[in-house]
């Protein structure tokens, strides 16, 4: 993975996450942090959420991440949205929950008490592909 696709995901905090119910997608906004790699990306829900359900029935997923934030007026035009798709996999190792959950937490203070709450789940998302636009016209297309 390019240096400045793990920039991105690495220097942003939230990601809009798309599941699939049916035939539908279903989007949904998620603070999360990556491995070290950023062949990982980590979440967490509650369990009886929409989006865990999806998760649970299709675990294809699509996520962005964008720099909307930071390139406004007249650095739009250099705006870049990275879209990455990948599989949801579920946490099963009691230690590695722990750490993902302690992870959250660290990084985003406001998630205490949903990380902290008996019916949260954290899970994963492996990386499978990123499609990385900047502006309007430059792509690049990067399959793991």
């Amino acid at each position: 993975m390019r240096d400045d696709i793990r920039d991105l995901i690495t220097g942003n905090n939230h990601c809009v996450l798309a599941t699939v119910c049916g035939t539908r997608p279903h989007c949904s906004l998620m603070s999360y942090v990556a491995d070290e790699q950023c062949h990982e990306l980590y979440m967490i829900t509650f369990r009886q959420s929409q989006k865990y359900t999806n998760l649970l029935n299709n675990p294809s997923v699509s996520l962005l991440i964008d720099t909307r934030e930071q390139d406004t007026g007249n650095k739009r035009p250099r705006a870049r949205a990275l879209t990455i798709s990948g599989v949801f996999r579920d946490i099963h190792d009691h230690a590695k929950k722990e750490s993902v959950r302690s992870r959250l937490i660290a990084r985003h203070p406001h998630l205490k008490e949903l990380a902290s709450h008996p019916d949260a789940e954290p899970f994963s998302v492996m990386v499978d592909s990123v499609l990385l636009l900047e502006g309007v016209t430059e792509a690049y297309f990067e399959q793991e």
